[in-house]
């Protein structure tokens, strides 16, 4: 793929995901993302495509939560999922995670909405997709990015052990057979939207159950206080 779309990654991830570059599927993807390129907005920016494997290296993945979608307003959307840049207003699932981890660990609400403190910890955030046009929620669904993401789950499940994989709705849930729950813990919950919060995301307590698991494995527990 030309830079604009494929930008660089993680030396890591590049090695275990080569073949999924190669495929006949990431080929008609990209001719895709031209096309949608030359007529239409599309988020994030080519170069923060893949900014969830750059900032979260293969070899240091210890959580994963996964998203769906990337978000389809100006400026939110920059590789992480859930994540927005500091400064962008934070979007109301956001806004219902930071109430958990206030409920959970005590932490102050942030200003920003900003998650790359997590990624540098270990924490990837990946999205199912990982592009959207402008505005237009799920518009880029079904071209080839799940089928490149459902490698990347599959990938850690096979290839490293005691990884904790945050599933929020019915969507991610839908993923948990990609991965083996014999060497990896799974925390299943309903999604941080208005509209399924209340029906037991809100009291989950997953951020401390996450860093239980971690710190049982003799692994560094994640630090989820955002400032700013």
């Amino acid at each position: 793929m030309d830079e604009k779309i494929n930008p660089t990654m993680d030396e890591g991830w590049k090695a275990v995901l080569q073949l999924e570059f190669e495929k006949e599927y990431f080929r008609k993807l990209k001719q895709f993302l031209v096309v949608e390129r030359a007529h239409n907005v599309v988020y994030p920016p080519g170069p923060l495509i893949f900014s969830a494997f750059n900032f979260t290296p293969f070899n240091e993945v210890k959580v994963v939560i996964l998203g769906q979608d990337p978000y389809h307003g100006p400026g939110q959307a920059h590789g992480l999922s859930f994540s927005v840049p500091t400064g962008v207003p934070k979007p109301p699932s956001l806004l219902n995670m930071f109430k958990e981890l206030k409920a959970d660990l005590g932490y102050a609400i942030p200003g920003s909405g900003n998650l790359e403190k997590w990624a540098n910890q270990g924490v990837l955030l990946l999205n199912a997709t990982l592009t959207v046009r402008a505005h237009t929620a799920g518009s880029h669904q079904k071209q080839g990015w799940e089928q490149f993401t459902d490698a990347v789950i599959r990938t850690i499940s096979q290839q490293k052990e005691g990884v904790v994989f945050l599933l929020w709705g019915a969507y991610a849930q839908a993923k948990e057979v990609l991965i083996d729950s014999s060497k990896h813990h799974i925390l299943k919950a309903p999604h941080p939207s208005p509209l399924s919060a209340s029906r037991g995301f809100l009291g989950c307590r997953h951020f401390s159950k996450t860093n239980e698991l971690l710190q049982y494995q003799g692994l560094s527990a994640i630090n989820w206080k955002i400032e700013g």
